[in-house]
């Protein structure tokens, strides 16, 4: 019996390949700038995804405070969210503990508030997120600057006295449904204007 290695004879011995602990696609020899140029990129692409999402939300909500003020300019309430008719042809009216009683029965009236949730989806839709946002961003069109439009994530006890704001000045005295379509049209146009500010050509 000959001496070789065990393998067959005198076959001379390979040396096994043992893999690195980076991994056979990790490339150390890449320079620092070029990597932290791709970062940058992914960055910056990951924005323009995040700008392109909000531009959708925006013009969802444009429209949805245009069609809110259709909705006042037909039918308006003060003092109560919501005027439906029932199955016997009758106007009854709700407020927001009441409301479920008009589930499936079409509405004719709504205050500020209750026409943006209707332009909305209904009250199915009232803790949607295009829905409260829209609320907000009336809030902060009757009070706030178009500047301090961007940026705006209120808390839900905020959202609850923004609400609240709104619906006291719907039902201020002397208010008037072309004051209410007057406030959402104004709040339509500041969500253009936001959207306005989040074009591409401004990310770069």
């Amino acid at each position: 019996m000959s001496g070789g290695n065990g393998y067959g004879g005198n076959q001379p011995m390979t040396t096994a390949t043992i893999p690195t602990a980076h991994g056979p696609n990790t490339d150390l020899s890449e320079p620092r700038p070029r990597r932290r140029a791709r970062r940058q990129q992914a960055r910056r692409l990951q924005l323009r995804d995040e700008a392109s999402a909000r531009l959708a939300e925006l013009d969802q909500i444009a429209c949805m405070l245009n069609d809110a003020a259709d909705l006042v300019r037909t039918g308006w309430l003060q003092h109560r969210w919501f005027a439906y008719i029932d199955d016997t042809g009758q106007i009854r009216t709700v407020n927001a503990f009441d409301a479920k009683r008009m589930a499936g029965h079409p509405v004719v009236e709504a205050c500020l508030v209750g026409a943006i949730v209707q332009a909305g989806g209904g009250l199915s839709h009232l803790r949607k997120q295009v829905v409260q946002r829209a609320v907000d961003l009336t809030w902060h069109t009757l009070f706030r600057t178009p500047s301090e439009l961007i940026h705006r994530t209120p808390a839900p006890l905020v959202r609850t006295r923004h609400v609240q704001d709104l619906t006291r000045w719907n039902d201020y005295p002397g208010r008037t449904s072309h004051d209410a379509e007057a406030l959402l049209r104004r709040s339509a146009t500041a969500a253009r204007y936001e959207a306005a500010q989040l074009q591409p050509d401004r990310l770069r």
